[in-house]
């Protein structure tokens, strides 16, 4: 029988840093973990990003589904017995319930990565691709009412940030937020 991966999510807005926690995490964390995200969905190809950005698909069709594969996907990976870091924004309606459903029976971490809007918006403006404006948006809605086992702040290094999760993560003990949000059916 194999035993389940473990899964860390970094949830953060668009800009926030949280590729770079996750590339740190799976440096220093004890054992073999995936790092995966959407953005490496796109970035290999695996959308037709173009024909969606030409107008020739409909994105705004595409992104339900997209979203409900990759969430499944992650579940997937983890009852394989792949341990994973997955950075997120929970942007939309549902997604939690969804990913609380999905991983019930694996250890989840919930990390909240916050990073002040001035910050965002200079990092948002200097990676060039991402929509101008996503980052704020994100700001101001998708830490509203969200519970995590732990945050971090972008003020902090990443360096420091990386080591007080990894700290987190190894002294954790009781029920995470994803286990409790199941026990009572989000």
């Amino acid at each position: 029988m194999v035993e389940p991966g473990r899964i860390i999510v970094l949830h953060g807005a668009s800009s926030s840093g949280k590729s770079t926690l996750a590339r740190g995490l799976q440096a220093r964390i004890d054992a073999p973990f995936w790092h995966i995200s959407i953005d490496h969905l796109r970035d290999a190809g695996v959308l037709p990003s173009a024909r969606f950005k030409s107008g020739e698909f409909n994105w705004k069709a595409a992104r339900a589904p997209f979203f409900d594969g990759f969430h499944r996907s992650l579940a997937a990976y983890a009852a394989a017995g792949n341990n994973l870091i997955v950075e997120h924004i929970l942007d939309t309606d549902g997604w939690l319930e969804q990913l609380v459903a999905l991983f019930a029976g694996f250890d989840v971490f919930f990390v909240g990565v916050h990073c002040p809007l001035p910050l965002l918006i200079a990092r948002e403006q200097a990676r060039g691709d991402r929509p101008i404006g996503s980052a704020a948006q994100d700001f101001a809605t998708i830490h509203v009412g969200r519970d995590y086992d732990f945050e971090v702040h972008a003020e902090q290094s990443a360096d420091d940030n990386i080591a007080v999760i990894l700290d987190a993560w190894r002294a954790r003990s009781g029920d995470s937020v994803f286990r409790r949000l199941a026990g009572r059916a989000v």
